[in-house]
């Protein structure tokens, strides 16, 4: 026995426990772009999807942090670090997802990921805007491959099926949607560092889950029982398998592997993307868009590796 708890304590199998969680949580978050898609063939619009995800996800939440609270003592917070978790929360779980959705309406799923991806750039430009980081000549090898993967992904699609009009409208809302999530990745550290980043996670997705109800009744009404039996499937299949188990294994991963260790595995979840709208919505991959996702990784990759360093 207590041979299995030395191995179990290993550093490399700590590693690799949290390997495979950052691993799936990439399928996982991989999924959302196709269940969104999914969803949108039964009429359902942005706001009223997101929604049902946020409802379905919220005792989930609610439950783990009632049991959290019965095993962790307070956190130190005043309430300006509560607004401040409000406010992070409302950023990255309620803005940055609600562009998410409005971007699928109008472009692929698999264009969609690699667009995101554009999130760690963002968070490495703040770092040195707001921190005064210097770029090394490696993160500016990085940014220059970000961005020439997504520039090869992205100019097929203008002469493809699709308008270049929605094209460019749902390149917007996906690209903001990764700038507002650096927001809130950039201001969330000091509060992981006060409340652990599961019960932080908690907080926000609370938090977050208020505007989105509020803005659906503003809009919309409060009804949410008028759509087809599988846009219900697909919201909760989401709240569970695109939202509450990806942020608890993506919080055990960074815990057992380090943020740039996540950050450099979870980097294949547009390869993911990208096989699952080809087989699931027959999505067209055309020879750039699997060019430029490899500018893309390797751009990504190039960030993740000199964090982890």
């Amino acid at each position: 026995m207590s041979e299995l708890k030395a191995a179990a304590a290993s550093p490399r199998v700590r590693y690799w426990i949290g390997a495979v969680c950052v691993f799936v949580a990439a399928f996982c978050f991989a999924l959302k772009g196709v269940m969104i898609k999914l969803a949108y063939h039964y009429g359902v619009d942005a706001l009223s999807l997101l929604t049902l995800r946020m409802l379905f996800a919220l005792p989930f939440y609610a439950g783990t942090l009632f049991w959290l609270s019965q095993r962790l003592p307070p956190a130190p917070m005043t309430p300006k670090h509560w607004g401040l978790v409000a406010i992070l929360g409302v950023t990255g779980y309620y803005a940055a997802s609600y562009f998410n959705f409005l971007g699928l309406v109008y472009i692929d799923a698999s264009l969609e990921r690699i667009l995101l991806f554009t999130y760690p750039t963002f968070v490495l430009l703040m770092n040195v805007f707001l921190l005064k980081n210097r770029v090394t000549m490696l993160q500016w090898m990085a940014l220059a491959l970000t961005y020439s993967g997504i520039m090869l992904a992205f100019l097929p699609h203008l002469t493809g099926g699709s308008p270049p009009k929605a094209v460019w409208l749902g390149t917007f809302w996906v690209v903001l949607s990764g700038l507002v999530y650096a927001v809130y990745l950039v201001g969330s550290d000091p509060m992981i560092a006060r409340l652990g980043s599961q019960r932080y996670t908690c907080y926000a997705m609370l938090a977050a889950t208020v505007p989105t109800v509020l803005h659906r009744v503003l809009i919309k009404g409060g009804d949410l029982s008028i759509f087809p039996t599988p846009v219900y499937i697909i919201g909760f299949a989401m709240a569970l398998l695109n939202t509450v188990i990806p942020t608890f294994l993506i919080a055990e991963g960074i815990k057992r592997v380090g943020s740039g260790n996540t950050s450099i595995i979870g980097s294949i979840g547009p390869v993911f993307t990208i096989v699952l709208a080809s087989v699931l919505l027959n999505e067209h991959i055309s020879i750039y868009q699997l060019v430029g996702t490899a500018f893309v990784l390797a751009g990504v990759l190039l960030i993740g590796w000199k964090g982890s360093k």
